[in-house]
């Protein structure tokens, strides 16, 4: 199965290729200019040079949110687009879960927090076990103090990814922040989660509301 997998949730624009697994090519891009600008063609050249022709895709896959909404919309009506064209399927992944994907070869408690507003935090838990993710909350809106308390309750070395982590490491003594490279949303992660998710047509990928406020 041959996915292209994008993640525009945030400050960064990313995509990825994966078939069955294996990771072909991605492309990661902090960039002020509008992702509309930039998403299709960073995808389509990815997939020239993967050589794959988007015709081969299975899966279009996207962050459905939390996030920037209109960055979200950005990447799931380009995903659509690209599915409605070729009658192939999509998928849609909360952006807390591409996360913690990103540190699927890491065994144990993954805290995927990104910044909402104020002292909240759109934030997630989940368990890996070094090959694969499995979710123990739903996505949330929480304050931080709310967070670093079911940080301590997991007990030490959580590790937390997303940039919400600049507000919760200063409240957590035994908390870890994910590497560099694996901080922030990717779509690396959108697809690893997408390869393990049930498609679905295009018209039912949509942005997923937690709360009514904007982060981007």
């Amino acid at each position: 199965m041959l996915i292209l997998a994008v993640d525009t949730s945030g400050n960064t624009a990313s995509a990825a290729v994966v078939r069955d697994g294996q990771l072909l090519g991605s492309r990661m891009l902090y960039t002020a200019r509008a992702h509309s600008q930039i998403l299709l063609p960073m995808a389509k050249e990815l997939l020239a040079e993967t050589g794959n022709p988007v015709q081969a895709v299975d899966v279009f896959a996207a962050a459905d949110g939390p996030g920037s909404y209109t960055g979200l919309r950005i990447g799931i009506a380009a995903m659509q687009a690209l599915a409605f064209a070729g009658k192939k399927l999509c998928a849609g992944i909360s952006t807390l879960e591409g996360l913690a994907w990103n540190l699927s070869a890491r065994e144990g408690i993954l805290c995927a927090a990104l910044k909402a507003r104020l002292d909240l935090c759109y934030c997630a838990f989940f368990e890996s076990d070094g090959q694969s993710v499995r979710r123990l909350t739903e996505d949330a809106v929480l304050s931080a103090d709310e967070i670093a308390g079911q940080i301590a309750a997991y007990g030490p070395r959580v590790m937390i990814a997303g940039n919400g982590a600049e507000l919760l490491l200063p409240r957590c003594g035994n908390a870890l922040p994910a590497p560099m490279h694996l901080r922030d949303q990717s779509a690396c992660g959108i697809a690893a989660a997408a390869s393990r998710s049930v498609p679905v047509p295009p018209e039912q990928l949509t942005v997923r509301y937690l709360q009514a406020v904007k982060i981007g």
